[in-house]
């Protein structure tokens, strides 16, 4: 589609070409958004979106939370337009301004980490181990639940520490982090070894019959899921934490105890610290009076 003039024919080249690149389990949504989106600009020319039309759609949209998605994708696929020459300028970018939802403030306290630590396990192997386990790691580097769900030790350990290329961006960036061994480090990994229930895995976070917990054909994990979900059924059962919290907000919690925001950052393998700063640091600014 080498001289597409209407947005419906920018959407189907953006649906043939880009979204496959996406992850897997946002296939199914970024499809129904293109076709969302064709229904409404598809036999407009490329040149005639303006800001007001975008106002518009997102105020007619029931839905403001997925109209907002559903413009996103509108604006890359324009972006996309910029980069296959069907456009000199992208029409508006930079011009709307659509209220977004507010990033989620939970911080998850170390006294509440302590007690997620301390619950017992029925078995010297098994659920509990092994999400406490992956607790540790987590909070010490940061990573994604994807990355995290991927690690191999005898691919992505390394003399000098654990190697990775961010998952959700690796085929955009490249770039890889390596986070160095230290004592703590170490030890996280050697808890999330005894762990596994099958030893001989090649992941270091493994089911019963030693697979992958992630499943790259529909980009879930769900068996991983169900076993986070009881884990922390048991800790607001059986412990002094009475407010749930997610694998996400573990995450910011690594990024908000990070010295600063340049090592939170690195840690969690962001290319730009405004989106460090805006979602995972979590922890209010602590302020000196004047005097």
């Amino acid at each position: 589609m080498e001289n597409a003039k209407l947005v419906g024919e920018l959407l189907d080249r953006y649906a043939l070409q880009v979204v496959p690149e996406k992850a897997v389990s946002t296939h199914a949504n970024c499809l129904k958004y293109v076709k969302n989106l064709r229904s409404a600009f598809g036999k407009m020319n490329l040149e005639e979106i303006e800001p007001k039309d975008i106002y518009s759609y997102v105020d007619r949209s029931p839905g403001k939370t997925t109209a907002r998605r559903e413009i996103a994708l509108l604006s890359h696929a324009y972006t996309k337009a910029v980069e296959w020459g069907y456009l000199a300028r992208h029409p508006f970018k930079g011009q709307v301004r659509l209220p977004g939802k507010a990033p989620r403030d939970r911080y998850v306290e170390d006294w509440e980490i302590a007690e997620c630590l301390s619950l017992d396990s029925r078995r010297r192997k098994g659920s509990v181990k092994v999400i406490q386990a992956y607790i540790r790691l987590k909070l010490l580097t940061g990573m994604s639940r994807g990355d995290m769900l991927r690690l191999q030790p005898a691919k992505q350990f390394l003399d000098e520490g654990i190697a990775i290329k961010r998952h959700k961006v690796a085929n955009v960036t490249g770039k890889q982090t390596i986070y160095l061994w230290t004592p703590e480090l170490r030890e996280a990994v050697k808890m999330a070894l005894d762990a596994r229930p099958v030893h001989i895995s090649p992941w270091l976070f493994c089911t019963k019959r030693g697979q992958c917990y992630f499943n790259e054909e529909t980009g879930e994990a769900s068996g991983w899921n169900s076993m986070w979900q009881r884990f922390m059924e048991r800790v607001l059962t059986e412990t002094k934490v009475i407010e749930r919290f997610t694998e996400h907000d573990l995450r910011a919690k690594a990024g908000s105890d990070a010295a600063d925001l340049e090592h939170a950052r690195a840690l969690l393998s962001h290319t730009d610290s405004r989106i460090t700063n805006r979602v995972y640091r979590r922890k209010p600014e602590k302020v000196t009076p004047i005097r």
